[in-house]
This record gives C-alpha cells, structure tokens and sequence, in this order.
C-alpha cells in the first residue's frame, strides 16, 4: 500500500521507511470509535470506501508530482511557514509549516490536534517528523475535524452524515468524494472546472478503490466524485483552515 516509503529521496536518511503501515493501522484504531473506517450507511459497510479516500488525499499531499503513485508517502514535511491565530500563541522559536501526511499547519491547528491527541504539539511540533504513528493520528484528526465552526468535516461529507442545505444544494455542493476536496482545499482545487489539481486526487482515489477491491461504480455520478462546479465552502480570501 506504502510502496514508495523506503525510496532513497525521502528528505532525510533518518525518515527513510518512515510511512509504515502498521503506524497508520495504530492511527486508525484511535478513531476507529469516532467512525473513521468502520461506519455503516443503511446497513451497508462504508469503511473500506473512506479508507480509499482518506488514502488519496495522503497520497497527493506527500507525492512529489511526479506520475500517480511513484513518489507518495515521501515528504515528511514541506517547507510553508505559517502562524495563524491567538487562541493557541505561538511559541517563540517554533516553526509551525504543514506536517503529517494531511498536513496540518498554523499554530492553531498544532495546538487543536495537541489537545485531542494528549500531546504538546504546540511546543513540540517536530513530534510529527519523529513518530510515524502521530503523524498519521494527526493527519486522520485532520479529516474527522471540521475546518470551521458550523461546517461539515471531511468525514461527515464523505459518509453522508452532512446533510446539505438549500443554499448547499444551489452551491451544487453534494455528499460524496468531491466535497472533501471542498472541504479540506476550497478554491486551490474546486469551483475551478475541469483541473489537473483536482483529477489527480480522483485518480489516486479510483487507485484505492481497485486496491481494496471496491467496485468504481460505488464512486456515484459526477457530480459527487467531482467539484469542479461547486461553490466552496471557505473562499482563499476568507479562509483559515
């Protein structure tokens, strides 16, 4: 599943076989009891069909945009800056750039996941470039955790838990794999038509699926696979994740 975690451009020899798959078995066990990977829907099994995508996000996000696949689950961290937001003040000296493999990053986020987690994340950041199995709690964190206040997180979009409103259903915003992308990166990738950015996620996506034996036509129409034409829930000009 991890085929790419012992290449030797990992950015460090110390990060070399750092994705494993019995951390992100560990990870999982965490939210197991949240719904991460084991919900039902109508009596039928959608934890296999989240899984995949949770999956394919990671792959993209820690991919060096070389061909589907043969580079994911590399990079431990990129090399963004950000602090954001007083709630959690940052630490002198600490540099809270994207970590995990749905990275995380602005001193707010770091001290959320922190305090779910039990960790002092906002003093100690580089716990993530250190542990595969936190790296991976975080990521997950990331996906069962809304962006905003009175927003859907990725998880709920994806299982069917959000239900849309009558504004959602004019912002054509629908249940489904699309949203997440909708969720997690707004207008970076969605309300942009037909993209690169966006397909390269349903292809690692579709990838997952024939991996774990789940037939495609499980994805749904268009319309929910995609979000080239759904308004985004947080515009870049507003946006905090």
């Amino acid at each position: 599943m991890f085929s790419n975690r012992d290449s030797l451009e990992v950015e460090s020899h110390a990060n070399t076989a750092f994705w494993d798959y019995q951390s992100f078995i560990t990870a999982s066990a965490y939210f197991q009891p949240y719904g991460f990977g084991t919900t039902y829907i109508n009596r039928k099994f959608t934890g296999t069909k989240e899984v995949a995508a949770f999956l394919a996000h990671v792959a993209t996000k820690t991919s060096y945009n070389d061909p589907i696949l043969t580079q994911s689950l590399c990079k431990v961290k990129v090399d963004d800056i950000f602090q954001y937001k007083n709630t959690y003040p940052c630490t002198s000296g600490i540099a809270y750039y994207s970590r995990g493999t749905l990275p995380i990053y602005w001193n707010y986020n770091y001290g959320e996941a922190g305090k779910e987690l039990d960790v002092d994340l906002l003093n100690h950041p580089e716990y993530i470039e250190q542990n595969a199995t936190l790296a991976f709690q975080v990521s997950i964190w990331r996906w069962m955790m809304p962006i905003k206040e009175h927003q859907p997180s990725a998880h709920e979009v994806f299982i069917g838990y959000w239900k849309p409103t009558k504004n959602d259903t004019l912002s054509k915003r629908v249940s489904g794999f699309g949203a997440t992308m909708n969720v997690l990166y707004g207008d970076l990738v969605c309300g942009q038509g037909d993209n690169e950015s966006m397909n390269n996620i349903i292809a690692h996506y579709l990838y997952y699926l024939d991996l774990m034996g789940v037939n495609r036509e499980e994805t749904g129409p268009n319309e929910v696979l995609s979000c080239a034409k759904q308004v985004v829930f947080n515009p870049s000009s507003s946006s905090s994740p």
